[in-house]
């Protein structure tokens, strides 16, 4: 089994991204928790049954971990935008040997009642220069995030990836998952996500 988890929006601090997602999507955040692993914090919202939005940044109070981090967020700037998409899978084995090569090394996590594996890339940046997705494998019997939010009534519509080489793209995704919220197209590699919101249709990109 392969289905989306979660999508992952980055920003210079959760403060600045929260602002910057509430006012798009016209729904508040929900508080995270810290990773310290990887010296991250972040905000999350629901996005129906088994999916949510998570908000990251680096944590100003965090230790730097001893090597890049997560969603390639050492080298990010700019505006809060969308970062990586994130897969769930029950057998990560399987699941890293469908994908791009570069998606990472299973990696333990824990916080609090949560625990999950992560496929880590050695640069903390997605093959496809950011665009391929991430892996996740959360630890059995746990309650999925999504369960424990409230449902601010935001649905995922779409996901569009743009690479300069999107038929590459689309075949190294063709083993691994069938989303039909989808799209690939040509252009300066970036991800885009469409939602339906209590306020209409919303995109951030």
């Amino acid at each position: 089994m392969i289905a989306l988890d979660h999508i992952a929006l980055a920003a210079r601090s959760l403060d600045e991204g929260t602002a910057a997602i509430e006012a798009a999507l016209g729904v508040p955040l929900e508080p995270g928790g810290r990773h310290a692993q990887m010296g991250t914090h972040n905000r999350l919202l629901s996005l129906g049954p088994g999916e949510y939005l998570e908000l990251i940044a680096i944590d100003p109070e965090g230790q730097a971990p001893d090597r890049p981090r997560w969603f390639d967020l050492d080298a990010f700037a700019g505006e809060t935008r969308p970062q990586c998409w994130i897969l769930r899978t029950d057998d990560m084995a399987e699941a890293l040997a469908r994908a791009p090569a570069g998606t990472g090394e299973p990696t333990l996590f824990r916080r609090d009642a949560l625990s999950w594996t992560f496929a880590l890339p050695e640069s903390g940046q997605q093959p496809f220069d950011g665009t391929a997705p991430a892996l996740i494998e959360w630890g059995e019997g746990m309650i999925h995030p999504s369960v424990r939010l409230p449902d601010r009534g935001v649905r995922l519509t779409g996901i569009t990836l743009r690479h300069p080489r999107p038929d590459v793209l689309r075949q190294a995704l063709a083993g691994l998952i069938d989303e039909p919220r989808l799209t690939v197209e040509t252009g300066a590699p970036g991800i885009a996500f469409a939602f339906d919101t209590p306020n209409g249709r919303r995109e951030l990109a």
